[in-house]
């Protein structure tokens, strides 16, 4: 059984749990998120580990490369992640990873990029079981009028995360 390393960082916009194993960064939430805990059950369970709260070598990248993101320094990250879902959540998060910085697509968009335009709703569910924020860009789904809808940590982070990617850009 391989342990989860688990690690809390402050950030410009609240406190995230960053975890971690060999492969990578598992899992990036903030405290207040929605279904936070349920978030550390599934990974758990997927992974068949416990959490230990303890430094990783990845931690030391992923610190560094949110605060050049914060401080509107880096636009692509490059810490490792390894994910855990199912095959049609693994494509929506890479798809999600393929939205370039400072530009946002709806939940229709992402659907029909997957082949299935009726899949709208599974896709905005993938999205809201991403267990890694702002790395696996999902603040940059938008509803279908162009409303910040759906995001776990509070739109007004979302809100926040897309201004701070334009001003990066611009």
């Amino acid at each position: 059984m391989e342990l989860i390393y688990r690690k809390t960082i402050q950030t410009p916009l609240g406190e995230m749990v960053a975890c971690a194993v060999e492969e990578g960064i598992c899992l990036l939430e903030f405290t207040d998120r929605k279904n936070f805990e349920k978030q550390f059950t599934s990974l758990s369970k997927a992974l068949n580990s416990g959490f230990e709260e303890r430094d990783h070598k990845h931690f030391t990248q992923l610190e560094t490369e949110l605060k050049e993101y914060f401080e509107g320094k880096r636009q692509v990250f490059n810490v490792p992640l390894y994910t855990t879902g199912t095959e049609f959540q693994e494509k929506v998060w890479q798809l999600l990873c393929e939205i370039p910085m400072g530009e946002t697509r709806t939940y229709k968009k992402q659907s029909e990029l997957l082949g299935n335009p009726k899949a709208i709703r599974a896709v905005g569910t993938a999205n809201g079981i991403n267990k890694i924020a702002i790395l696996i860009p999902c603040h940059r789904v938008i509803g279908s009028n162009g409303e910040l809808v759906g995001y776990a940590g509070g739109i007004w982070r979302k809100q926040k995360l897309l201004e701070l990617e334009k001003a990066i850009l611009f």
